[in-house]
């Protein structure tokens, strides 16, 4: 029987901490300022100086999969310079504590945070300098790290660099128009990255790697056919070009239509197309927290698909919601694993889920985060449905952050985790790891191996 992943997952800028030190670069996330309802981003939970503890814990739950991110900016100086070893010696600490742990390590190798002089100098991946300063890194760190580990992926929730809202942000884009003729030359550009490490990857190593989406299920908002229309070209411009890419080394053809109709100048060149045409990929990985529907109502007409929900999101009436108004969906998350497997036919691996909560430790008793456990039951449930009534190959299941990490926005009230860790947006406190009740549900239901939820 192959092995069933359990795990969790986290971003360096998210945990690390140790910002400038030991010869690591400025990225975009180093230089924000803290806000009312935003830490800066300097300390994390310094685990550039004590993840030990952390991996203990791991290791308790009963884990055997940490998915983690290399900082390119502690890594390459000034991202496009040379390799700084004080900060790959890092990694190499860190590969090995989860191995001596029994823990499977997965290799991220861009999560948001763009070295800030290529931010500067290039405006982001939006530049092909940019591009190549990527595949110089990331093609430095499968010589160094592929003969050990063997579970990969390039870009965080690739499909953002589709989406108008996120992109320029986490493209480390700093200024300009944002059209969409650029939309569309990063999320290219992104995607010849992934392409070219994934190639190289397979060429020199016997290592894994797949590409991975933010994979939001969406709805239409009413039986209306226009509703259902534009909720389909939404999934095939935010979900399945970039999946068909994946597995054929081919954007669809409604997406490469779309480009030739509406003359986007997405700078596309013969040599990347060619380099994306060899791609495959050994797994298809994605991030499942909530869904939403589209009221295309709202939708102007001639825009294009990716951004009918910046103008057309709508609540579902059917659903709970978070405070961070996230609807709870697990029908959705089974939807997904279903819509990715039985296209694509490649193994499918949901590497982030969970939900996040504001939560307050009386410096006690354990939190009692009873709505913690119903959302992974309620998910890990949906998941094995897929399995073994659909039929899905799941590789394995990892949640978000669940030792408390600052959230994307930077947002340390935002909890994600089975362990409080003991800090607030402004005040670092004793950074305490505490076990939550989740904690001790979670490792009855690793122990089992999905048997026991109760």
């Amino acid at each position: 029987m192959t092995q069933f992943f359990w795990g969790n997952s986290v971003s360096s800028m998210q945990t690390e901490g140790g910002w400038n030190e030991d010869g690591k670069s400025l990225s975009v996330y180093d230089i924000r300022k803290a806000s009312e309802n935003a830490s800066d981003w300097h300390f994390a939970n310094d685990n550039y100086h004590h993840f030990d503890e952390d991996l203990d814990y791991i290791k308790d739950l009963g884990m055997n999969m940490y998915r983690f991110q290399i900082s390119w900016s502690r890594v390459v100086k000034d991202g496009d310079g040379q390799l700084n070893e004080e900060g790959l010696k890092y990694y190499d600490r860190f590969i090995d504590a989860l191995f001596a742990r029994g823990i499977e390590p997965m290799i991220c190798l861009y999560h948001f945070d763009m070295p800030l002089h290529l931010a500067q100098k290039y405006n982001g991946f939006v530049s092909k300098e940019v591009s190549a300063a990527f595949i110089r890194y990331g093609k430095a760190m499968v010589d160094r790290y592929a003969k050990k580990v063997k579970y990969w992926i390039t870009f965080n929730e690739q499909n953002l660099y589709h989406t108008p809202s996120e992109a320029f942000k986490i493209a480390g884009y700093l200024e300009g128009e944002k059209t969409v003729d650029e939309l569309y030359q990063i999320s290219h550009n992104v995607m010849y990255c992934h392409a070219a490490i994934a190639n190289y990857l397979h060429e020199t190593s016997d290592a894994k790697i797949g590409g991975m989406l933010a994979y939001s299920e969406v709805y239409p908002a009413s039986p209306h056919p226009k509703d259902i229309l534009l909720t389909h070209q939404l999934d095939e411009f935010m979900n399945y070009t970039l999946l068909d890419a994946f597995t054929y080394g081919t954007y669809s053809k409604a997406y490469l239509a779309y480009i030739k109709q509406h003359n986007i100048d997405w700078k596309a060149t013969d040599v990347e197309l060619a380099e994306i045409a060899k791609l495959r990929s050994d797994f298809l990985s994605f991030s499942y927290y909530a869904s939403t529907t589209l009221d295309t109502s709202k939708v102007p007409d001639g825009v294009a698909p990716n951004y009918y929900l910046q103008y057309g999101k709508k609540d579902n009436p059917y659903l709970e919601t978070t405070e961070w108004n996230w609807q709870i969906d697990p029908d959705g998350f089974r939807d997904v694993l279903n819509k990715i497997y039985h296209r694509y036919h490649l193994p499918v691996f949901p590497i982030e889920n969970g939900i996040g909560v504001q939560e307050e430790w009386d410096g006690q008793n354990p939190i009692q985060d009873d709505y913690r456990i119903d959302y992974h039951r309620a998910h890990i449930k949906a998941m094995q449905a897929a399995m073994i009534e659909d039929g899905v190959d799941v590789i394995g299941y990892l949640g978000w952050g669940l030792i408390d990490i600052l959230s994307s926005q930077g947002d340390m009230r935002k909890r994600y985790g089975v362990v409080y860790v003991n800090r607030t947006n402004h005040d670092l406190r004793d950074m305490k790891r505490v076990p939550k009740k989740s904690y001790y549900w979670l490792q009855k239901v690793i122990k089992s191996n999905g048997k026991d939820l109760d």
